[in-house]
């Protein structure tokens, strides 16, 4: 192993950058020389590979997004595509390469390995779906954001007696919107994972909780549910309490990881180097009861993430 690749693909995650800084700072301590490429995939396809030295990677820790940057890459599916990557790999030499992303991500890298291009998979991204891992890299930073900009939305919300309907990130996993939701005390917690009844789980949850004094409220939308407007339409008309319909969106990407996301990318980082040095490939890096191990990739990919219900109830249960 002389020679490696890092890229970062679909959608940035907070700790992106530490995951980068582990691998480059590992690899050359290892005397393995580094490629960042750039803008995921593409930078494959295209031969957009800079070389990364100790310094390269200085002062990024603690920035989020990724300086790599990063793309979808339609191309990358085509079989055309997924050629010139791996004529750039030849063409530099590459012996391995580190793909740090989400499921689609790894599919790449699966594809990757099969053509000959050793590939080991970092799950990066703030939905925390990937089945095989407890945490994913950016998760813990998002979770954090969503929690300070719903406590801003709370005060506006205490003071015009108010509910707002607050839809966050997660695509199809409801992860993010529950543990935000039970992080700020929300009234009502809707994922994709639970199917919900509007009259009993948000209507009378809120006439309840009236009853004993409290005029303000906060549901928490996961975006696989969705219909935001729509929904605080209805609980507006349903309980006569004013409400609005906040959409957080990217901001829950950007911003400074935290220090757990960078422990917990740095530690990836460093281990899935030694996992390429050892000869090893087609492999995704996890974290399962704290403790750092590897899965074949179709595996990993077919894994199915069970939904914390015993979290998800108590959150029920103390929200009123």
């Amino acid at each position: 192993m002389k020679k490696i690749a890092v890229v970062t693909s679909g959608g940035d995650a907070p700790g992106m950058n530490a995951a980068v800084r582990a691998v480059v700072r590992s690899a050359l301590h290892e005397g393995i020389e580094v490629f960042g490429s750039v803008r995921g995939y593409n930078g494959l396809i295209h031969d957009e590979l800079i070389p990364m030295t100790l310094r390269t990677v200085s002062d990024i820790i603690h920035r989020g997004g990724t300086v790599l940057y990063t793309a979808r890459s339609p191309e990358f599916r085509t079989e055309e595509g997924m050629q010139k990557a791996v004529d750039t790999c030849r063409r530099h030499g590459i012996d391995g390469v580190i793909v740090i992303g989400g499921d689609g991500s790894f599919r790449g890298a699966r594809d990757l390995t099969a053509r000959g291009i050793p590939c080991i998979a970092i799950p990066g991204t703030i939905d925390n779906d990937i089945g095989c891992c407890d945490e994913t890299i950016g998760y813990d930073t998002a979770t954090n954001t969503v929690v300070e900009m719903v406590d801003r939305l709370r005060d506006t919300s205490q003071s015009h007696d108010r509910c707002s309907v607050v839809e966050v990130m997660g695509r199809h996993a409801g992860w993010l919107a529950m543990n935000a939701g039970i992080a700020v005390g929300a009234t009502s917690i809707l994922v994709p994972e639970v199917e919900y009844d509007f009259q009993r789980d948000v209507v009378e949850r809120m006439k309840e909780i009236a009853k004993t004094g409290k005029q303000h409220f906060i549901i928490i939308v996961a975006e696989g549910v969705g219909h935001v407007d729509e929904l605080a339409k209805k609980i507006e008309e349903a309980t006569g309490v004013e409400a609005r319909a906040t959409v957080l969106g990217h901001v829950q990407r950007g911003g400074t990881p935290s220090a757990r996301d960078r422990i917990l990318a740095s530690r990836m980082g460093h281990y899935a180097v030694h996992l390429l040095e050892e000869g090893k490939s087609e492999r995704v890096v996890a974290i399962r009861n704290s403790v750092l191990c590897d899965y074949d990739i179709t595996e990993a990919l077919e894994m199915k993430k069970p939904f914390d219900m015993d979290a998800f109830r108590m959150a029920a249960e103390i929200s009123i």
